[in-house]
């Protein structure tokens, strides 16, 4: 950051009083512009048909990892809540409609200063398209999933926690709530 977005001036990088950490601080109007982490926000979107379980994916049309595997997810825009976000960007990456299930994965990515949310959900139909940020949106069974071509440590970890959890379901127990620290920077490529 180099200038006040409150009155265009330059900003310095100090410790304002009563704080403990460097802030951008302008040295004009003294408006202190705090950075915090952005909300990633996404569906783990389901349909099971006969017994048979399938996860929605869409495959990235931007970068970071372009043409890479994903889960519809994106940041959080102001005045939503993380429920409108999942389904928002449900819609806009994959076309798709669904029922919001509770909150299952919560992952703090402090290397890129993110929080990863993602929601259970059933897709209400299979009417789903492409939206512009993806270039195909596929569903698979957790064999053909492209482990290997998944986008984020995030999205592979959710859905190693979402199967995991499969297996409980028929052991008689349920989804539980995650949260885990991704602390490894995500792969180049």
């Amino acid at each position: 950051m180099k200038f006040c977005s409150e009155c265009a001036h330059p900003v310095e990088l100090s410790i304002p009083a009563g704080d403990n950490r460097p802030r951008y601080v302008c040295s004009n109007c003294a408006t202190i512009h705090y950075q915090n982490p952005k909300m990633v926000i996404g569906s783990i979107p389901v349909w099971e048909e006969d017994g048979k379980l399938q996860v929605l994916l869409c495959k990235r049309a931007i970068e970071p990892r372009y043409g890479y595997w994903t889960l519809p997810a994106g940041f959080m825009e102001n005045n939503e809540t993380t429920a409108d976000a999942a389904l928002r960007e449900t819609v806009e990456e994959a076309g798709a409609h669904i029922e919001l299930g509770k909150l299952f994965s919560l992952l703090n990515v402090a290397p890129v200063h993110q929080v990863h949310m993602f929601y259970l959900a059933r897709l209400r139909d299979l009417d789903f398209a492409p939206g512009i940020e993806s270039l195909d949106v596929q569903m698979f069974s957790e064999a053909d999933i492209p482990w290997e071509d998944l986008a984020f440590p995030t999205i592979r970890t959710t859905l190693e926690l979402f199967f995991a959890d499969r297996v409980k379901m028929r052991e008689g127990g349920s989804y539980g709530f995650h949260t885990h620290d991704i602390d490894r920077p995500m792969r180049a490529g």
